[in-house]
């Protein structure tokens, strides 16, 4: 599964935020300045950390499989949960004991297909305790030229939950509306349906859907994504030696449309395999509740 490069998605966009965006750094301690600092970098710019950005999309798709596999732990898994993981820590204890006896890479064989056969849908793509993420969402910094200090500040009350009244008055920072942040994804031997699940996600922050951030419900965090680039790789033997070659001598062109399946998107191509990979996605949904049917007949 991860031990052998079948193929790679890379996509490069712009996530542009539509309300104010207050992912905050936790209470400063610094005698002046904000209560609430945003997260920023090294020189002091904000930045999405990949994690709340996959965060959101995990969060959003594992809504969407519960509205159609319902409060199923093995199709759609809770992470927050260990009893709804879809294998458990004891079910991972109880299947290295039953391949214990086994030679070692028959062992580890037999172990990586009950893990691979028993995880979730979500998890399949996302990664669990047990099964490594295929694909990986870098920290979204501000593009090149576009941030010059504009930070703004917001005033809040707590409410003292005892009394249920007005309590301290704070105030706390946010990044304002028309920020552009940069966006690399890049998906590693993922298969048609789980880039169908991706794709779905994605349109979701597309539609202004998915917010992120603190705030939310006062309306902050509101983002729109723009895919500005697609690559896409998938070949055979010879074409990965192609395709290394220009990885070698750093050419932009690694992807370049050829002869061979490896090719440069466009917008045209870019909705073709939106909708091969969305197709993907729903075949395996009807696959499952037909075997679901088949095995209730036995």
């Amino acid at each position: 599964m991860f031990d052998t490069f079948t193929s790679r998605l890379e996509l490069n966009g712009t996530l542009t935020t539509v309300t104010a965006l207050r992912i905050g750094a936790g209470r400063s301690t610094e005698p002046i300045g904000s209560d609430i600092p945003v997260v920023k970098d090294a020189l002091g710019h904000p930045f999405i950390p990949g994690s709340s950005f996959k965060g959101a999309l995990r969060s959003r798709l594992e809504s969407f499989l519960r509205g159609i596999y319902g409060n199923n732990r093995h199709k759609v898994a809770d992470p927050s949960n260990e009893k709804e993981w879809s294998i458990t820590a004891q079910e991972i204890t109880a299947l290295k004991k039953e391949h214990k006896q086994k030679e070692h890479k028959q062992k580890d064989q037999a172990l990586t297909d009950d893990i691979l056969k028993g995880t979730d849908r979500i998890s399949a793509l996302f990664g669990s305790p047990w099964l490594a993420s295929k694909f990986q969402v870098r920290d979204l910094l501000v593009q090149d030229g576009a941030w010059f200090g504009q930070y703004q500040e917001r005033d809040g009350v707590a409410i003292d939950r005892d009394t249920e009244t007005a309590d301290k008055l704070y105030n706390f920072q946010v990044v304002p509306p028309g920020t552009p942040f940069k966006v690399k994804i890049i998906v590693e031997n993922a298969e048609e349906w789980e880039l169908g699940l991706l794709v779905l996600g994605l349109s979701q922050f597309e539609q202004e859907q998915i917010p992120l951030g603190g705030g939310r419900s006062r309306g902050l965090g509101v983002v729109k994504l723009k895919i500005d680039d697609f690559w896409w790789f998938d070949s055979q033997k010879d074409d990965l030696l192609t395709y290394l070659q220009a990885l070698v001598n750093q050419q932009q062109a690694r992807y370049a449309k050829s002869d061979a399946d490896i090719y440069a998107k466009s917008d045209a191509d870019i909705e073709i395999y939106r909708e091969l990979w969305a197709q993907a996605l729903m075949d395996k949904i009807k696959g499952d509740f037909i075997n679901t049917a088949t095995l209730n007949q036995l």
